[in-house]
């Protein structure tokens, strides 16, 4: 059924539930009563025994806001392209060739260089039937993996947690950022949701010196007001939606359950994240800080299956190509950095990255040098045992082939979503996706 919290009730409410800053949570009166049942559950043959620290895992990087993908996979020979896009259409000295007819956008060398090396697919035309183009809406549908005409309370992730992982710890799935996403909401709610570990969790102020408020006060205000211009520029406030993680019951069963994950896992993620030291050289930006810390309680040995970072900006609306131009450098180079940090960690062969945004844009730009919310786009995957190369099929430019000025899809998001349950996390797609689906060949 679909969630009947307004927008600014859902921003209240994921903010309650933030676990980056430095609360310290009262462990509910349940504790004992709820892992009691975790030696139980394990017995369960449905559940993955395996964990982050001996098997595979998946990082969901959201490109929010809607990525432009005709100016990220260039079809620079394409005269329709040409004629649609006069200003911000890239030249032959802004591309970086895969063949004579798509290239990369330039700024993103780190991203071809993986794929020139054998470690990233471009899976081009991804989206839906029907496409949204709100971008709450079409995010929700990304996130619970339904149809456009169809409202789910569970994320595809949460299913797969749901499914395959009912006995396993609670940071089997882990966010960086300022909110749980939706993919995330499951009946039993699984993960955790942190900026720094550092800060995770802090001893509160026993007396308080003159002119001091409370620790635990003065955090708890600054997480309820969070500010939207750092929301928005990690994602947060344009299509990173959180989402209730139950079926049934209130905000507050949410917001106990996360509290007790925290309470319980701080000081285990903690110790992991300090013990390891990042390989790499990294840019300065957010992502690439949520890249540096993945690695971290990856090479710690962390139990965590999901990972999930985010990247904000993608609206762009207005004087699209600097700010384009800017988050795919960032993007391109601070993956390549985590790549290059997990080789050097002897764990890259055990992860997998996949890119999604809510949708691509209109093939033709706007009066004011930007692109307005399409459909289609590209999808990127990462890792050592990838099909590396093109995937799936371009969608034609044709102004006679285009759905009110979009591109139209021709692979379907939840293939690839089908491709990575059963290809890398070896579970079956159809309970977790509802449905059987033909699962995209990714590796």
């Amino acid at each position: 059924m679909k969630d009947d919290l307004t927008l600014k009730t859902r921003r209240e409410f994921l903010r309650s539930t933030v676990l980056g800053g430095a609360l310290s949570w009262t462990v509910p009166t349940f504790l004992a009563n709820t892992f009691s049942t975790l030696n139980a559950d394990a017995a369960d043959p449905a559940t993955q025994i395996t964990t982050g620290k001996d098997s595979t895992i998946l990082v969901v990087l959201q490109m929010a806001g809607g990525n432009d993908g005709l100016n990220t996979i260039v079809p620079f020979s394409n005269d329709h392209y040409r004629k649609a896009r006069p200003r911000i259409g890239l030249t032959e000295k802004q591309i970086l060739r895969i063949n004579d007819d798509l290239a990369f956008n330039q700024n993103l060398s780190g991203f071809k260089d993986l794929y020139d090396g054998g470690q990233l697919s471009v899976i081009q035309g991804i989206g839906y039937p029907n496409p949204n183009r709100s971008h709450f809406r079409s995010t929700e549908i990304w996130q619970t993996a339904s149809d456009a005409e169809r409202f789910e309370s569970s994320g595809w992730l949460g299913r797969y947690f749901d499914n395959t992982c009912s006995g396993c710890d609670p940071t089997v799935a882990v966010t960086i950022g300022q909110q749980m996403p939706q993919a995330f909401a499951a009946k039993n709610p699984k993960g955790i949701c942190f900026n720094n570990p550092q800060s995770y969790r802090f001893q509160k102020a026993d007396k308080p010196g003159p002119g001091e408020t409370d620790m635990m006060e003065a955090s708890y205000r600054k997480l309820n007001d969070a500010d939207e211009a750092a929301m928005e520029n990690s994602g947060g406030s344009i299509a990173a939606i959180h989402g209730a993680a139950k079926h049934t019951g209130s905000p507050l069963d949410f917001i106990e359950r996360t509290a007790l994950d925290a309470q319980v896992s701080s000081d285990h993620i903690r110790a992991i994240a300090a013990k390891s030291e990042n390989k790499a050289t990294y840019p300065a930006s957010q992502l690439a800080n949520s890249l540096k810390l993945v690695s971290k309680l990856i090479a710690g040995g962390m139990a965590t299956r999901v990972y999930y970072v985010s990247q904000g900006g993608y609206d762009t609306h207005t004087n699209q190509a600097g700010a384009h131009d800017r988050l795919l450098k960032d993007m391109g180079d601070a993956v390549k950095a985590f790549v290059d940090d997990l080789k050097a960690q002897g764990n890259f062969e055990r992860v997998l990255v996949m890119t999604f945004s809510e949708f691509g844009r209109r093939v033709g730009e706007n009066a004011s040098g930007g692109t307005d919310h399409g459909a289609a786009a590209p999808m990127f995957v990462i890792g050592n045992k990838v099909k590396a190369g093109l995937l799936g099929k371009q969608p034609s430019l044709a102004p006679g082939d285009l759905f009110q000025g979009d591109l139209k899809f021709t692979t379907d998001f939840r293939s690839v979503y089908a491709g990575v349950l059963e290809q890398w996390l070896r579970t079956k797609s159809a309970p977790v996706l509802g449905r059987s689906i033909e699962p995209l060949a990714i590796v």
